[in-house]
């Protein structure tokens, strides 16, 4: 049964006012971390706008327009795409994207024909709780880092200005979602995030610190084609096993994140995806978009976390409003001054954002063990969630090789399906 807190379901169409503020918020929430992987690895951040957006609509199309699902670029290449733009360039990394897109083709290919009745013997609810939660908690340094320091990826910068903007944006996200009335309870994260923009301003002004910097907003063109690059088009498609070798295990570590967050989208709109559309149909819309952001120069994606959390807070699961954001990605990165205003957004505002989104998050999988009543009196059940939680929320990872590593969400996910399968039933 479809949940009947819902202001609006995953079917259901907002009138034309709200549509655009709705499908803005999701914009927001996603930008941050889209654009932040191709500036790591040297790729122009518009061509992940397109990519996003487009591998967006292909994936709602690959799932009939039922699974409200956005797609960002993933985090998970990033090691693997620094490599081969130091050893092939674009060309190796275009192909590597595309070779994981084949991957999760071929997986659902074999999920169609081997059937889903494994699915809820292998992720019963002592197993999906603590995962979604790990999802959620797993981030938790990533969004504190990003609201405590002026360098996050090296957690260096220490900086009491950038905490009070990130818990000024938090409690804006609060109080719009608790005490806003009309359009404002439905965008509480984007107004957050215009609050948090101007006590960024402010406080910038009174310390005599650049935190928002609008430097590329100065010299971006309003209008600016993204430097797209199509194989064959752009350059010679030349052959690279090392990026084959490289992105396709990675896709496989993927693949367990996109369960997980499967799973926390059944939990919050009270669907089974697994069932309808069906795992395969999921699995070939994460190839698909895969595919284009190969076909297109940009990293490859999966689902984001970020937007789940927007509709856990916002109440809003309509897909149409997914459709809308993507389109907007789609728009915005033909358009240079849009794209960089978005970009001066600053790191503690999305930190601030981030701590609402992913707490929310790991608070649906604590709804999960709640509502089915999970005993912890039992062992089985107790160590299950207990290995689960501190390998996943710890940061245990699996360095196999250089540029492979299974990220501690996938270990902590496999653990737990394996020891529930492994360990006896108690009376």
């Amino acid at each position: 049964m479809e949940n009947a807190d819902v202001i609006l379901k995953v079917d259901e169409k907002p009138n034309g006012k709200q549509w655009l503020g709705l499908s803005f918020q999701h914009l927001f929430a996603m930008f941050g971390s889209t654009v932040l992987v191709p500036i790591l690895v040297g790729i122009n951040p518009a061509i992940a706008l397109l990519s996003s957006g487009l591998g967006t609509l292909a994936h709602m199309s690959v799932t009939k327009f039922k699974v409200p699902a956005y797609m960002g670029s993933s985090f998970a290449y990033i090691g693997a795409m620094q490599l081969l733009m130091k050893n092939g360039g674009l060309p190796a990394i275009a192909q590597g994207a595309i070779t994981g897109g084949l991957v999760y083709l071929i997986v659902a290919l074999v999920v169609k024909f081997a059937g889903q009745g494994w699915i809820d013997k292998v992720l019963p609810p002592i197993v999906v709780g603590p995962i979604i939660m790990v999802i959620g908690l797993s981030l938790a340094s990533t969004a504190v880092g990003s609201s405590m320091y002026t360098n996050p990826s090296t957690m260096t910068g220490y900086s009491l200005a950038y905490i009070i903007i990130a818990l000024v944006t938090v409690l804006a996200i609060i109080i719009f979602s608790i005490y806003g009335r009309g359009f404002f309870s439905l965008v509480p994260i984007l107004l957050g995030i215009v609050v948090g923009y101007l006590t960024a301003l402010i406080i910038g002004q009174i310390t005599g610190q650049e935190i928002v910097s609008f430097a590329g907003l100065a010299h971006a063109r309003w209008f600016d084609i993204p430097p797209v690059k199509i194989p064959l088009i752009s350059y010679s498609l030349a052959f690279y096993p090392s990026a084959i070798l490289t992105m396709a295990p990675i896709a496989f570590v993927t693949m367990t994140e996109h369960f997980g967050h499967v799973m926390v989208l059944n939990s919050l709109t009270k669907k089974d995806y697994f069932k309808d559309p069906g795992l395969d149909k999921t699995l070939s819309g994460d190839g698909v978009a895969q595919l284009i952001a190969g076909f297109v120069g940009a990293p490859p994606v999966t689902s984001y976390g970020e937007n789940i959390g927007v509709m856990a807070i916002s109440k809003i699961h309509s897909i149409y409003v997914i459709a809308g954001a993507a389109g907007l990605a789609v728009l915005v990165s033909f358009i240079g001054k849009i794209t960089a205003l978005l970009q001066s957004i600053p790191s503690p505002v999305v930190g601030g954002a981030s701590i609402a989104l992913f707490g929310v998050i790991a608070a649906s999988g604590l709804k999960i063990i709640v509502e089915n009543k999970i005993n912890f009196d039992l062992k089985r059940n107790l160590l299950i969630s207990s290995v689960v939680l501190v390998i996943g929320i710890g940061g245990m990872v699996l360095n196999l090789t250089k540029n492979l590593q299974i990220s501690s969400v996938a270990i902590a996910t496999i653990l737990g399906i394996v020891l529930n399968l492994i360990l006896p039933q108690e009376e």
